[in-house]
């Protein structure tokens, strides 16, 4: 169940038609999911609580024609390949793929790969895949590194448009959030008309957060919802502390921005995380992506007849506004459905993670608001 079906609703601005970051046209999302074994851990073995999700950018081939991109780096204990060009150049020119930490190298191979077999010209080629990545460790034989190219192509084949499975699916298999069990979500919000009527969708793989943190619309849940209500995946003698994970952001949008604004909106995904309780922690990789599928007819590296000069349009500086709401909005909610569309997990060593269901996330809201509203109690 997702935040809206709750009565939820997140911010001020109106959904897409699917609240999902494929809501801007083009978008693709797929996930492989890879569960398997139960019990003590075997590294090598498992058991496995793992994945790869992928965001496709534009239909087709994203080299074939590179949307505009930018990045920003909330706390770098994390990784995500292929910034490096996108800070230089300002194009992003393949899927973006996100997986666990000892996954990375793996995935980033098997987008290459994947690209070289669907091209169709024999021009020399050459990429620099997007892919990101979160500990999964707690609940999956991370060392074990079992994602594989076959994985990587199951995800880009599984890669479609409309709505968007959530949850413990893909990269977000293995994932804890705020100490219940977390994922992969997603949202979007359209803008007004007045106001340039684009759409911002994100996706989150959200891995991050300590209980008491956790906040849903303003309302200090996780105080409510404390480890004796429910108990923490971290609550063991070797664990690192609650907190320990990162989360990765994509936002897309229809806007046609340049990549200075692409980096300007992917800034505002820290707004949306603050507001859920993260973005604190020494040992959090928070990373966000931003891409813009506004402007067409952008050259791919390398082409043998790329024109000198292409026309392109530019968002003013005035109804960036709007869209830094937007991003911040469906990164809060996109989270906040994660948290919702996990359900429990058990994973190596017994140990097991804890969804939070919609009927712990009302009673905890009623009770926050109630003891809000009495500033002389304490919660």
């Amino acid at each position: 169940m997702r935040a809206r079906e709750l009565g939820i609703k997140v911010g001020l601005l109106a959904p897409g038609p699917h609240d999902a970051i494929t809501d801007v046209d083009g978008v693709r999302v797929g996930h492989s999911t890879i569960v398997r074994g139960e019990g003590p851990l075997v590294a090598g073995e498992g058991p496995v609580r793992t994945g790869v999700t992928v965001v496709c950018p534009r239909e087709g081939l994203a080299r074939d024609e590179p949307v505009f991109a930018g990045a920003h780096t909330f706390n770098g204990n994390g990784e995500m390949t292929g910034l490096e060009w996108i800070r230089e150049a300002g194009a992003l020119a393949t899927p973006v793929a996100i997986t666990n930490t000892h996954s990375v190298g793996v995935v980033r191979d098997a987008l290459v790969r994947a690209e070289i077999e669907a091209r169709t010209d024999t021009e020399d080629y050459w990429c620099l895949p997007v892919v990101a990545e979160t500990y999964d460790g707690i609940l999956n034989d991370i060392n074990g590194q079992h994602v594989t190219l076959e994985h990587v192509r199951d995800a880009l084949t599984d890669a479609t448009g409309g709505p968007v499975e959530e949850g413990s699916v893909g990269g977000g298999t293995g994932m804890i959030c705020h100490e219940f069990k977390g994922g992969i979500g997603t949202a979007s919000r359209r803008l007004p008309d007045d106001e340039g009527g684009w759409t911002v969708g994100a996706l989150v793989q959200a891995n991050y957060g300590r209980r008491p943190m956790l906040r849903v619309d303003g309302a200090p849940v996780g105080r409510v919802l404390g480890t004796g209500v429910v108990p923490s995946p971290f609550e063991r003698g070797e664990a690192p502390p609650a907190g320990t994970g990162s989360i990765i952001v994509v936002l897309a949008t229809d806007a046609p921005l340049l990549p200075k604004q692409c980096d300007r909106l992917a800034k505002r995904a820290g707004t949306g995380l603050a507001r859920m309780g993260g973005g604190l922690d020494d040992g959090s990789g928070d990373i966000f992506l931003a891409f813009a599928t506004g402007n067409g007819g952008i050259p791919r590296a390398g082409h043998p007849d790329a024109p000198p000069t292409v026309p392109l349009k530019m968002v003013t500086s005035e109804y960036m506004t709007p869209l830094f709401h937007a991003a911040a909005e469906a990164t809060e909610e996109a989270i906040l459905n994660a948290l919702l569309a996990a359900g429990d997990m058990t994973g190596r060593d017994g140990i097991r993670a804890y969804g939070l269901t919609p009927e712990l996330l009302l009673g905890a809201l009623d009770e926050a608001r109630a003891k809000g509203a009495h500033r002389d109690v304490e919660i």
